[in-house]
C-alpha cells in the first residue's frame, strides 16, 4: 500500500544553539515507510560525518521514525524542510514548512 501524505511537525522558531525535534509520520502505507529529510530541496543525509558540506551540522536523522533532531541549530540551519515517506508502493511528501533559528 502506497504511503500516504505524511504529518510533518516542523518548529517555527528556534534560537541558536538550542536543540530542535521535527517529526514526520504516516501510518497508512504497508510495508511501513521509511523517511528522508530535504532541507530547500536537498537532501538531508541520513550520516552527517563523510560529507563535507555537513560538517558543521548537529542532526541526527532518524529514517524509521522519522524524526530529525538538531542538537545545537546555528543559522545555517533556517530553511524550509519537508519530509517524504517511501515504501515498495511508492512515496509520498508532506508540504515544505519554514524553520527559522
Amino acid at each position: 500500500v502506497k504511503p500516504m501524505t505524511p504529518r510533518c511537525t516542523v518548529p517555527k522558531a528556534v534560537p541558536v544553539g538550542k536543540s530542535a525535534s521535527l517529526h514526520c509520520h504516516e501510518n497508512e502505507g504497508y510495508p511501513k515507510s521509511t523517511y528522508s529529510w530535504y532541507r530547500n530541496s536537498e537532501p538531508l543525509s541520513p550520516d552527517t560525518k563523510p560529507n563535507a558540506r555537513f560538517q558543521n551540522s548537529s542532526y541526527t536523522v532518524n529514517p524509521t521514525t522519522g524524526t530529525l533532531v538538531f542538537h545545537a541549530v546555528h543559522k545555517g540551519d533556517t530553511g524550509r524542510y519537508s519530509c517524504i515517506a517511501t515504501n515498495d508502493a511508492g512515496f509520498a511528501k508532506c508540504e515544505e514548512q519554514e524553520m527559522e533559528v
